[in-house]
Order: C-alpha cells, then structure tokens, then sequence
C-alpha cells in the first residue's frame, strides 16, 4: 500500500481525509497531531481513538510545546510581534511547527505522501505546502479538501454514508487553543462590523479584584512570576491561567492573508499580550535609541514571513541572531496589576535601566555637560536645516 502521512486534528476536514483516503484510494494512513499546546492527555487518547475507527493503520501524538517556544514563540517574544499592532500571530506560529513535525515523522516511517486538510481560501495551506515542499522535495502532497472544493455539508454525508456517525454539526465558534494563544472564529468575524459577544471567548470574568503581579525576565525570558521561578513554558501557562479569569487579552485581528484577501479573526492572548507589553516595557528600559528602532524593522519583518510560512528562509535565522544578541540586558522585574478585561504596567525594576544615570535627569539637572556644550552642539545640529532653507528661501 501507499503509505502516507496525515496531519490529524480531529475535526471534520482531516475525518474526511482519513477516511477518503484509506477507504477511497488505498493509502495506509499514518495520523499525526502535533500538540503545541492544544490539548491534554484525555483529549489526545480520544482523537486516537476516532483515527483509528476512520481508517488509520496507526495513530502518534508528538508533543511539540517545548519546540514550538524554543524555536518560534521565544523570538516572538524578543521581537514583541504583534501583527498589525493587535495579534501575536498565535496560529500561523503553531502552524510552522506542526508542519516542520509532520514532514519529519513522515521522513522517519518512510512514507512517500503527505496529506492535509486544508481548504484552497486559507494561509494553512500555504504554510503547510511550502514547509513540505522545501523539507521534502520528494513526497507528495495530497490535499482532498481543496482539490475537491467540497463543502461542509459533502464531508458530513460522506462520512454519514460509510457509517461514521459523529455529531458533525458545526459548532457556532470555531476555537483553537495553544500555547500562545486562542483564535476564535464565528458568523460575527465574516462581517467587518460586528463585535464577537462576550459568551464566544473561551474565558470569562471571575476574578474582579485587581492583582499586583511581578514578571522576572532574563535576557529577555519569562524566568519567574512573583519571585517564583519556572521555565518559561511553565510561566506562559502559569501567566494565562491567572490572568484568564480576568478575561484579559481579547480582541479582534484584521489583517491581509497570504493569498491576498482581507480576513477577521478574534482572539483571547493574555498571556502573550501581558508578556510581550511587560518585556517591551523593560527594553525601553535597557536598549540604546538605536536598538529599539532597528529592533522594531527587524522584528516587523520576522512576524511577515513567519505569518506567509516563510520561517525556512536563512534570513530568518539571521534575524533570530539579532534578536537573541539585542536581549543580554534586558533582565529585570516588570510590576504588572491585572484588572478586569485590562492590564497595567506599572513600572521596572533592572540593574540595565538606563534611567539610572549619574548624568542627568530627564527635564531637570545635568551633571555630564555645560550650558554652552548644548548650545553649540544644538547649533551644529541645526546646520543642515539652516542650509536648506537658505538655499531654498
């Protein structure tokens, strides 16, 4: 038989693909789900279970959590990525992972095809198909969903039909949840005017007391919360748990896809949100002028291209290089309270703080330099402005 590699999550698009491929076109399915921090033990025992009942000869479950921050969410952290200013790129960053994890299963048990259940109207696709080609010239990539252009309702009758009875009725939102975030996807988000009502966020508000919380980043890294240290997988999830229960984080991403076309989709990041706010807090705190301006270019670019699946281009190993180079000062506490729906940063506190200056103080005394060396140098300064009105008067 054709032995081929699916990535498997569970839902109707990838049953459909286990099923039509093993039944249909004789493949031996080999189903893979790559958890980045989507779902616990339980979860996992069950989306076995359904592979295996639709076709697949085996089932693996690879665990990618450490992965997915070591090699993505670290650097997006370093580089406080916020697409369009609003969105920490919370699923186009699992995609990478998941595919890089699939094409190297897929490698590992010999297969010669891979499969996916992307739709042709996606970024998924892109990422996924560009992943598998660079990694694995050689497999092929076998994509039913898209090639076929089937509907929702196509899926489920098929499925009706060769007697899997699950209950396929779409879900009013549709949710993905992982380490860096949860996306939420429903009628409201089609529209570019309606809001997603309060009870479509995975999160709701439990806790109305405001929260006084101390973040401890070392070269940039999440190393503890209130004086207690962790790993920064650890803290993410520590951070997320509590500051859910304040229903902080939401919002909702407008931004361009791949393919060209506008697209909505909200939200729930506390954790990123919290962090990425509290650690650019602490580099303005501790990088030079220049550090920040040409981190801020150099980052913009690094969440484009992994946001268009580009993440295997050298340039992007470049840049990660820059970004872990700019972080060797950027250690220190970041005082944060949590509020209800909102955060506030309150302050930091760093042996890099360059605010801790025997020169000057901002607006007041100056203790590096004299009356007249301002004077001439804002002189001097002012030349080429001079010159230019002067000439062009």
């Amino acid at each position: 038989m054709k032995k081929l590699v699916l990535a498997y999550s569970g839902g109707l698009d990838t049953s459909y693909c286990a099923k039509y491929l093993s039944k249909d076109q004789g493949f031996e399915v080999h189903a893979v789900s790559v958890n980045t921090g989507g779902f616990d033990k339980k979860e996992s025992l069950e989306i076995k279970e359904k592979a295996l009942e639709l076709g697949a000869v085996s089932y693996t479950s690879i665990h990618a959590v450490e992965t997915f921050y070591n090699t993505v969410v670290k650097y997006l952290i370093f580089g406080n990525v916020l697409k369009n200013n609003s969105y920490p790129l919370s699923v186009s960053a699992e995609r990478i992972v998941q595919a890089i994890e699939i094409v190297n299963h897929a490698k590992k048990i010999g297969a010669k095809y891979i499969a996916h259940g992307s739709t042709g109207a996606g970024n998924d696709q892109v990422r996924f198909d560009l992943i598998f080609q660079t990694l694995a010239p050689d497999i092929e990539i076998i994509t039913p969903i898209r090639d076929q252009k089937l509907s929702r309702q196509v899926e489920i009758d098929y499925l009706k039909e060769n007697g899997v009875e699950y209950a396929w009725e779409k879900a009013k939102y549709s949710i993905n949840q992982g380490l860096w975030g949860t996306s939420v996807g429903g009628e409201e988000t089609l529209t570019s005017d309606k809001a997603l009502p309060n009870d479509a966020y995975p999160s709701q508000l439990k806790v109305n007391e405001p929260k006084n919380v101390k973040l401890t980043f070392e070269k940039g890294e999440l190393v503890a919360i209130d004086g207690e240290s962790d790993s920064p997988v650890n803290n993410i999830e520590k951070l997320n748990s509590m500051a859910s229960k304040y229903a902080i984080g939401r919002d909702i991403h407008v931004g361009d896809t791949i393919i060209g076309i506008k697209g909505r989709v909200g939200f729930e990041a506390p954790a990123p949100l919290i962090i990425i706010k509290a650690h650019h807090l602490l580099e303005k705190h501790t990088l030079t002028k220049w550090q920040l301006l040409h981190k801020d270019q150099l980052s913009n670019w690094y969440g484009m291209m992994l946001h268009e699946g580009q993440y295997l281009d050298e340039v992007m190993r470049n840049f990660e290089a820059f970004l872990e180079n700019s972080q060797k000062n950027v250690s220190g506490d970041v005082f944060v309270t949590l509020q209800p729906y909102r955060f506030e940063l309150n302050g930091i506190s760093s042996k890099h703080d360059l605010m801790s200056s025997s020169f000057a103080s901002y607006g007041e005394v100056h203790e590096g330099w004299t009356a007249d060396d301002v004077k001439g140098f804002i002189k001097i300064t002012a030349n080429q402005g001079k010159i230019f009105n002067h000439v062009n008067s």
